[in-house]
């Protein structure tokens, strides 16, 4: 009798969530069109050097090249075109972070407004619980970053 069983070592991650959120002044869709596009974070993100995907839509995986060197993959788990929302997980990383589960969405403000925001919930690879407030300011600081970014491409 075998003693394998199914097993997996993706996991939802536990903790708070990191939430940064931008009012952009473009249409919905024009800022769906760059946040929503799971293969193009380098645009807003200058710390990539460029991206690499593998398959399309929901399962897809993405490959992020940093220019330090580093490297993230996340899996696509869904995507809502007509909600503009999208979630992904991180599968691998060189960056320190044990599990990562993280969404974009936009939403309309208004025929020329728009709220694009990005949740994380994430978990530090090593320390535990006292490795936390570092970690968190950290994720908070890169999605601020990224965000912001998103903004200057409409302003």
């Amino acid at each position: 009798m075998s003693t394998l069983q199914p097993d997996t070592l993706i996991k939802n991650p536990q903790g708070c969530p990191v939430v940064s959120s931008v009012e952009v002044p473009a249409d919905a869709a024009q800022v769906w069109a760059v946040v929503g596009n799971f293969a193009g974070f380098d645009r807003f993100i200058p710390a990539l050097s460029h991206i690499e995907m593998t398959g399309e839509g929901v399962s897809s995986l993405r490959k992020k090249f940093f220019r330090d060197g580093n490297l993230v993959v996340e899996q696509l788990n869904s995507r809502d075109e007509q909600a503009r929302s999208m979630t992904w997980t991180t599968i691998y990383n060189t960056l320190g972070v044990a599990n990562l589960w993280a969404a974009m969405s936009v939403e309309a403000l208004g025929a020329d407004k728009s709220r694009a925001t990005w949740t994380i919930i994430a978990e530090p690879a090593q320390g535990g619980a006292e490795a936390l407030p570092g970690f968190k300011d950290f994720v908070q600081g890169f999605a601020d970053d990224a965000m912001n970014n998103v903004l200057k491409l409409f302003v």
